[in-house]
Order: structure tokens, then sequence, then C-alpha cells
């Protein structure tokens, strides 16, 4: 099982920016494709980004293509999710996760380990 953390969430006004990172370890980083999702109270968890395993292939939800980029260094350990221009709407929790799938999958039960969250608010 591969431990994943989150970091960089916090609060922050309309039109800011954050970056969200997620260490991993326990595993072999470079093998798994990995994904951020979000979760907003009274909300089911969505996708949001995710990421092949040599960065060649990305993935962004419509809702925030244009202002997220999701990117990764194997070297690290480490996913990252840069949030630019950002709305009242991406207030929610972060969550990075693992595949179980070799190719990127934007369904949330493609994903087999999780990380605890970290909390997004951004106040208009």
């Amino acid at each position: 099982q591969v431990q994943l953390v989150e970091s960089g969430g916090g609060l922050v006004q309309a039109g800011g920016s954050l970056r969200l990172s997620c260490a991993a370890s326990g595993g072999t980083f470079t093998n798994y494709v990995m994904g951020w999702f979000r979760q907003a109270p009274g909300k089911e968890r969505e996708f949001v980004a995710a990421i092949s395993t040599r960065s060649i292939i990305t993935r962004v939800a419509d809702s925030v293509k244009g202002r997220f980029t999701i990117s990764r260094d194997n070297a690290k350990n480490t996913l990252y999710l840069q949030m630019n221009s950002l709305k009242p709407e991406d207030t929610a929790r972060y969550y990075c996760a693992k595949s179980r799938s070799a190719i990127v999958i934007l369904r949330t039960d493609a994903y087999d380990d999780w990380g605890q969250g970290t909390q997004v608010t951004v106040s208009s």
C-alpha cells in the first residue's frame, strides 16, 4: 500500500493561487498513474486531474481547464497541483490518489490508495 500525504491547502481570496503537493512513500512512485480529486460538503468526490507515469499524458476536468496544472517529480516521489485563478466554487477538500490502472482513467473507482486530503477554501 502506498502512503500519500497532501499539503499546501489553505484560505485564499478569489483570483489567487495555491500549489498542492502530495508526498508518496511505500511503493514505486514512478510506476503509478496519479490523480487529484476533490470533495465539497454535501457533494460526491469528483475528478480534478490525472497524470501518466512519465508525465506524457495529463487530463484535467473541464471545470478547471486552463486554471489548474498537474505535474509530478518522480525523483522526489511527489505529485503537484498548481491552482491559479481560484474561484469560490473550487472550495473543497483535495485528495491525491494512486491509480490501479496503467493508463490514465478519470473515474474515482480506478484509484485504490488515497491521502487524507488538504482543505482549500476560496473566499469571494
